[in-house]
């Protein structure tokens, strides 16, 4: 997979490109992610790519053409274009089991008042991550970037995340670690017995339970 990612602030990637997961990811050649300034992509001497909103009020407007021309120097016939955006379609689990399917994405950050509203016409979906607001598209973009890499082929052990969090309707079972005891606090009986049937039964059952009292809008 090829993530390309159009932003105006690309040393925020630093760190998100060279640890953990992800660098591990990217040393095995499964994923290439190119981070692209678009300002590079602006014709105006200064490298400006907003300018203030038509009809008058506050903040400045990205720009359609130096995005577009953006877009088009990296697109290609298996692209995905990806407007990061508080008004698009709230992200998911199953949105990124769907994305990890794609050859080639192509995430466009957002910064300042917000974008030309004729970008939306060069892309082909808008992803936000909550209803929130952000100073930019940056960290959206590394959350989508993480939780699509993840499942790519060879960057983790598939059962690692086949019974996690959401990938069912259902939050992630209860998991415990050594000491067996911890100032009174034991670990239930049921995981130390050696029933694998049992133990089975006894998260999927715990993940109904923590569902209901956590997230029942999911059930």
């Amino acid at each position: 997979m090829r993530i390309d990612i159009l932003t105006l602030f690309p040393n925020m990637f630093t760190g998100f490109l060279h640890e953990s997961i992800i660098k591990r990811a990217i040393e095995k050649k499964i994923v290439e992610i190119n981070i692209v300034n678009f300002r590079e992509f602006s014709h105006l001497n200064n490298n400006q790519v907003d300018d203030t909103p038509y009809g008058g009020g506050s903040g400045m407007v990205l720009m359609v053409e130096p995005l577009v021309e953006a877009i088009e120097s990296l697109k290609r016939e298996d692209s995905k274009v990806i407007l990061m955006c508080p008004q698009g379609k709230t992200y998911t689990e199953k949105k990124a089991i769907e994305l990890r399917e794609e050859k080639h994405l192509i995430l466009i950050c957002g910064h300042y008042e917000g974008f030309d509203e004729r970008i939306r016409e060069f892309v082909e979906e808008e992803i936000s991550i909550g209803d929130y607001i952000l100073t930019g598209g940056e960290i959206p973009a590394m959350a989508i970037c993480d939780s699509v890499i993840r499942l790519l082929d060879g960057v983790i052990k598939k059962e690692s995340y086949e019974e996690e969090s959401f990938t069912n309707n259902l939050l992630d079972y209860p998991t415990y670690t050594k000491p067996r005891e911890f100032r009174g606090l034991k670990v239930p009986d049921i995981l130390l017995s050696g029933n694998h049937e049992e133990i089975k039964k006894w998260r999927k059952n715990e993940q109904i339970k923590k569902t209901e009292r956590k997230r029942k809008d999911l059930m």
